[in-house]
């Protein structure tokens, strides 16, 4: 059937059941006189005089009433079939691909994300765990996550995570036998665990700033590895000294497994950001997505 035809069926509904042009004009938003000149040319179509018209009313025919009761229930069925798929496409859906790191992803996307899966099932979440700088866009990713400081200005950023700072440990057992460093500069006569950049292939120079005083050391140790939990674990096993986030060997302080050094040279600066391209769809999946993840303080 014809588009047109259907509107015209769902003219002569309208005026059938308002039993008034003026009425049925006024609520499918169109003039008096295209109304009628609708209902002509359906009747006309049909080859039966589906209204019955004088001066003062306008009442079916017995036609009418016919087409009124088997095609009224039917328009009405896609009426509603075609407002339910409105709400779908309303009803936040669809795939987000993030890239972060590991303690990103178990510190804040996780837990901050919980909430917003259980409420709304549609939406999923892929995330991608990498301690290099990925090109988000080059490598289809809707957005990362990293410090404020790693993220390019061309991106939109937004803050899902309070300032950190880094934290110099080692076990118990470690300093039992090798005197606890008073400056950065003590670094150099101990065993310390180094991180390999994923970025640049190079060793991570510890950075430390007091009082205005900024320090980058290059330390020395028997260990390297290219993620902080692992720099975790060995330095919980009296394996050297570790430099790694607050966040992450505060527990193990708390319980006596480690020993904190240096806290003094050790500042806090900017937290993780979510960012993604300014040209980035803002739909109401991603939209919720990130209001969910954003700090707030």
């Amino acid at each position: 059937m014809h588009r047109g035809n259907l509107d015209d069926l769902m003219a002569f509904l309208a005026v059938g059941r308002e039993r008034s042009f003026t009425k049925a004009a006024a609520k499918l938003g169109v003039s008096q006189s295209a109304l009628s000149h609708t209902i002509r040319q359906l009747e006309a179509r049909l080859g039966v005089r589906l209204l019955s018209r004088t001066t003062r009313s306008v009442a079916p025919t017995e036609a009418g009433e016919r087409l009124m009761r088997s095609v009224g229930p039917r328009l009405e069925e896609i009426d509603a079939e075609l407002a339910s798929l409105g709400e779908l496409r309303k009803k936040p859906a669809g795939t987000v691909r993030i890239n972060a790191t590991d303690y990103v992803a178990d510190t804040i996307l996780l837990p901050k994300l919980a909430g917003i899966l259980r409420a709304y099932p549609d939406i999923k979440v892929e995330i991608t765990v990498d301690h290099g700088l990925t090109d988000i866009v080059a490598q289809g990713y809707d957005a990362g996550a990293r410090i404020g400081e790693q993220v390019a200005k061309d991106m939109i950023a937004v803050r899902i995570g309070p300032d950190l700072r880094m934290a110099v440990v080692g076990a118990p057992s470690y300093f039992r036998t090798r005197p606890r460093p008073k400056r950065p500069q003590d670094l150099i006569a101990h065993n310390c665990i180094n991180l390999r950049l994923a970025t640049r292939g190079g060793l991570y120079a510890w950075e430390f700033e007091k009082d205005g005083r900024v320090l980058n050391v290059r330390v020395e140790g028997q260990l390297v590895f290219n993620t902080p939990a692992q720099m975790l674990n060995a330095a919980l096993g009296g394996l050297g000294v570790a430099y790694v986030l607050e966040d992450l060997a505060r527990p193990h302080i708390a319980r006596g497994r480690l020993r904190r050094v240096l806290e003094d040279w050790c500042p806090s600066f900017s937290g993780y950001h979510l960012y993604y391209p300014s040209r980035r769809q803002s739909s109401a999946a991603f939209a919720l997505r990130v209001d969910a993840l954003r700090h707030r303080s």
